[in-house]
């Protein structure tokens, strides 16, 4: 059971990503570390040399920094982030120096990818001791990382490609919508499974399934058992439809649009669209949290309907459900992001955003590759097999698989343009 924040993690990651934007405008400096290397002897001699360790050091005292005053400001244990923090960030740097290497560099494999791959080695192959479970952050970490790329998107391309985008989240979150819950009832699944599932596979993965749990007071194993369906599929999604879309000749727009659309979580979007390519990243960034806005409408709605067919109740008494839902499911970091992109856009001379656009393309990046080792450590695949009834996990799928097909053929429709 979390414990009640002091800030929530939505405002407390808009505070600290725009208030690294502010340090970085005025001046304050941190530490790009040399990460690229071609062999053994360049490796010891720059990546090891005094004055890189010092630039990682210097980095990672940064990064700590802001964690331990999120866990802080977020009334988590403050130990926690002390004692394993350190580690998933000296496993973050194995990925970036992974990814630094000229023969991976060739072969065009970013940082999320080796970060995630670490993650996932040491949670199915070793016993993670509890010191470090209790360290990982994924929304957090993510979610700076997400503030911090509203830097990268100027706000011409919002407005082009958000009315698209809301245009296509509208199409696919109806239709995926009432598809999956159409198949879990053929399959005979629960109604608060079903809610749960057809809400992860079509709006927004595991936040989507956290709102409808709390909307309808659900069942948390079967919350737990959602979220792991989710991440679990989203990793071969993540890996495997970038390719895919180049294979089929699609255009970065189009790519982007349903590498957004599909993928069911926002770090996943972020490291498909990282393979696919900046405009492709951008594209999917933008008609992914065009997707999330529609969260708070769909708790409303699903609270709604829950409230009227007397399944959520409190004492005995249903509950009625309010307008102020709607604002408390909103996503908040998506302000952030906003507020960056503006920022980029129109409030600061061109001279300024490039001095500082390489350093937090480097931290955003960063906060990423923390995010997907915390993945990675989270997920462990035999969780899937440990349900008594598949039925759930063969829903999903064939809903994930509909959606799949359904978002590429709207958005080739939208955005190939």
């Amino acid at each position: 059971m979390k414990l009640q924040s002091y800030i929530h993690e939505d405002w407390l990651v808009n505070i600290l990503g725009l208030g690294t934007i502010f340090l970085l405008i005025f001046g304050f400096n941190i530490p790009v570390p040399a990460d690229e290397w071609a062999s053994w002897t360049e490796f010891v001699t720059n990546i090891l040399s005094g004055e890189n360790l010092m630039r990682f050091l210097q980095q990672f005292l940064y990064v700590y920094a802001v964690s331990i005053l999120g866990f802080i400001l977020m009334k988590k244990p403050v130990k926690d982030i002390l004692i394993g923090f350190p580690a998933v960030y000296l496993l973050t740097v194995l990925a970036l120096l992974m990814t630094g290497n000229s023969f991976m560099s060739a072969l065009n494999l970013e940082v999320v990818i080796f970060s995630l791959i670490i993650g996932l080695a040491l949670r199915n192959l070793f016993k993670i001791p509890s010191w470090l479970q209790k360290s990982l952050s994924t929304e957090f970490f993510v979610k700076i990382g997400l503030v911090l790329l509203g830097t990268s998107v100027i706000f011409g391309d919002i407005l082009k490609a958000g009315g698209l985008g809301l245009a296509q989240a509208l199409i696919v979150v109806i239709l995926v919508w009432y598809f999956a819950y159409w198949v879990c009832k053929k399959l005979g699944i629960d109604k608060e499974m079903t809610m749960m599932l057809a809400s992860a596979v079509s709006i927004c993965g595991v936040s989507a399934a956290i709102a409808t749990a709390g909307a309808i007071q659900g069942d948390s194993k079967k919350l737990s058992y959602t979220i792991s369906l989710v991440l679990v599929i989203a990793i071969p999604m993540m890996l495997g439809m970038p390719y895919l879309a180049s294979y089929m000749g699609l255009t970065p727009e189009v790519t982007g649009a349903w590498l957004g659309g599909t993928i069911d979580t926002s770090g996943a979007v972020v490291a498909s669209g990282t393979l696919a390519g900046e405009v492709a990243l951008k594209y999917s960034t933008i008609v992914k949290f065009s997707q999330n806005v529609l969260l708070g409408l769909a708790a409303f709605a699903i609270s709604i309907y829950w409230t009227y067919t007397n399944q959520a109740k409190t004492d005995g008494i249903p509950e009625k459900p309010t307008l102020g839902i709607i604002w408390e499911r909103f996503p908040k970091f998506i302000l952030g992001f906003m507020i960056a992109s503006l920022l980029f856009s129109f409030a600061f001379d061109n001279e300024i955003v490039t001095a500082v656009k390489g350093n937090i393309k480097n931290l955003r990046n960063l906060w990423f590759a923390l995010a997907f080792v915390s993945i990675g450590l989270e997920t462990k695949f035999s969780d899937l097999f440990k349900h008594d009834n598949r039925k759930p996990l063969y829903a999903f799928l064939i809903a994930q698989f509909f959606n799949i097909l359904l978002t590429l053929g709207v958005a080739y429709m939208l955005f190939n343009a």
